[in-house]
């Protein structure tokens, strides 16, 4: 018993530095693409639409934009100064969450289809492409 909890930590460590190894490191550029938030949420899904030097979408409830600095080579992201539609929803919660990290991005990762957008080592939001 003891050799398989020991075999399932080392296999979740190697694949979360296997992970973690790719943030900061160079990535497909995004520029011009658009993406809808992986997760389930209550309400409407949030998406992300990113050109080249901005963002725009829906946070679940209001349409927002914002500046954005894109550094493919270093696999920084930096969205700035994000504005929104000031409708009131249902679920509030959802965008206000939504809104404060993607404040907080500064790195993040292509793999195929999906775009994960971390605050450092830390994964705060999954999107497919759409």
């Amino acid at each position: 018993m003891k050799n398989i909890v020991s075999f399932i930590f080392t296999v979740a460590m190697m694949v979360s530095c296997s992970t973690l190894s790719k943030v900061g490191s160079s990535q497909a550029n995004v520029s011009n693409t658009k993406w809808v938030l992986a997760d389930q949420v209550k309400g409407k899904t949030p998406t992300l639409v990113i050109e080249k030097a901005r963002i725009t979408g829906n946070g679940g409830c209001n349409n927002y934009f914002g500046e954005l600095t894109l550094d493919a080579t270093a696999g920084n992201f930096s969205a700035k100064n994000i504005g929104s539609t000031k409708m009131a929803c249902d679920n509030m919660s959802v965008e206000t969450n939504f809104f404060n990290m993607l404040n907080e991005v500064n790195k993040y990762i292509v793999s195929g289809n999906t775009l994960e957008l971390y605050k450092d080592n830390l994964l705060l939001l999954k999107f497919n492409k759409q």
